[in-house]
């Protein structure tokens, strides 16, 4: 699942690929930003993402669409 987090005050997003569902993660969030505390997201390759809720400024959740390589007719 992609998930794609702007934080306040960058100009760039964080983008993580991540093996939860779209469920999961958005309970994660939600839970985060009621309590005002940090969100913890951990992608596909075991890295741990930490992010004060106070500092997100929009939460995008999309499948991971299978990149195609080549040309398609």
């Amino acid at each position: 699942m992609d998930v794609k987090i702007g934080i306040v005050h960058s100009p760039r997003e964080l983008t993580i690929d991540s093996a939860q569902s779209a469920t999961e993660i958005a309970q994660l969030i939600s839970s985060a930003l009621a309590d005002d505390s940090v969100l913890s997201l951990v992608d596909s390759k075991e890295r741990q993402y930490l992010i004060p809720a106070s500092r997100i400024s929009y939460v995008e959740i999309g499948s991971s669409d299978p990149r195609r390589v080549g040309f398609s007719s």
